[in-house]
């Protein structure tokens, strides 16, 4: 059997566990792939993080057939959500607040699938310049 034609290759930022059917329909309309069957296999795939935001690689085929590729949470809104009421974020500034180095590691070890490595500590380090450029200071 011949592997299938790609014919088009997005990512998408989506509520884990609940796709809105406007964003999906926004960026995959023209391909004539079944919107809602694409819905409820990202919603089943991303049921157990509701409430993150999981981007999502849609590939769509030839035949209209597709395939998902999750990815982990953006850096940012897990260190936003490290913060949870501490930080406060200001319109058109920076968050602001403190995280410690026990809550960078969690974040570190979420992302490192998706980061080009696989040290721990090379991970932490590429987090605190995410939080530093965010205004977030990293504490013991």
């Amino acid at each position: 059997m011949a592997p299938k034609k790609l014919t088009h290759q997005v990512t998408l930022e989506l509520a884990a566990g609940n796709a809105p059917v406007v964003d999906l329909g926004k960026m995959l309309g023209q391909t004539g792939v079944n919107l809602v069957e694409i819905k409820k296999a990202y919603d089943a795939a991303t049921a157990h993080q509701r409430g993150d935001i999981v981007p999502v690689v849609v590939s769509v085929f030839e035949d209209r057939s597709f395939a998902l590729r999750l990815k982990t949470p953006p850096t940012a809104f897990l260190i936003k959500k490290a913060l949870g009421d501490k930080g406060s974020s200001r319109p058109g500034h920076e968050v602001a607040g403190k995280i410690t180095t026990q809550q960078l590691r969690e974040i570190a070890e979420r992302k490192l699938p998706d980061l080009n490595t696989a040290d721990v500590e090379m991970a932490m380090r590429t987090i605190a310049g995410t939080a530093r450029s965010m205004g977030v200071a990293v504490v013991d």
